[in-house]
Parts: C-alpha cells; structure tokens; sequence
C-alpha cells in the first residue's frame, strides 16, 4: 500500500509560516532543523497525535519552479492545499478571532462546507467540512 508521508507547501517565510502554521492553525512541529546557510528543514503536522505518518514541509517559496506556480495559483484565488476540519464555522470564527483573513467564509461546495483563508505566507488554505 502506498501513502502520503509528505507534502510541501512553498512560503515566503520558513519561520513566520512555521509561526502561524504551529500557533494559529494548531499543527504540531514535527521536524526543525537548520540546514546551514540560513536554510531550515520545517514540517509540521497534524497535534495530538492524529496523522502521525503525514507531515507537512514548509518549503522556501523562491525559485524558478516555486514562484511561477505560486503566483499561478494566487492570481487565480486557489488554495494551494485543503485542510479537513471537524467543525467548520466554529473553526472559522475562532480563526477570525485571531485576525486571520478569509478570501471566503464558509459556503457550500457540492460534498463540503469550504472556506478559504490567507496564510500570511504568500498562499490560500481551504479548510472543508463533510456535509451530513
């Protein structure tokens, strides 16, 4: 069987994403580690245990693959990843009260509740909930 174990996410920060992808999202750090030279290897997962074998690296967003394809998505209002959330609008409203900044509030999109914030770090995030 073949599963996810990680995925990246380019931002423009390593640290400020790792900031507000710990402090205000509620990931847990699962590796960081400073590579020399001003680089850092960051990931981040879901807390309390769940998803132990999924990670989440944050990438540095410059290059000529990454910046391209950020400003791709970013034009066209997409996220670059979603996120599933038990309760959404109570997740929205505490995420407002943090001052997070949503492109769109919580909506019906066919199967799931979406909404869609800003990271601060250069991209969208979908956050969904299952209907039912």
């Amino acid at each position: 069987m073949i599963k996810v174990a990680m995925t990246s996410v380019y931002v423009d920060d390593v640290t400020k994403a790792h900031a507000f992808y710990t402090e205000v999202l509620g990931f847990e750090t699962r590796t960081h580690m400073d590579l020399g030279e001003g680089t850092l290897f960051v990931t981040v997962g879901a807390a309390e245990g769940a998803q132990r074998d999924l990670q989440l690296l944050l990438e540095p967003g410059r290059g000529p693959i990454a910046e391209p394809y950020r400003a791709a998505l970013r034009e066209a209002g997409l996220p670059c990843i979603v996120f599933s959330v038990d309760d959404l609008d109570a997740e929205y409203e505490r995420l407002r009260g943090l001052g997070v900044r949503f492109t769109h509030p919580p909506q019906d999109q066919g199967p799931v509740v979406a909404a869609v914030l800003d990271d601060t770090v250069g991209n969208f995030v979908q956050l969904t909930q299952p209907k039912g």
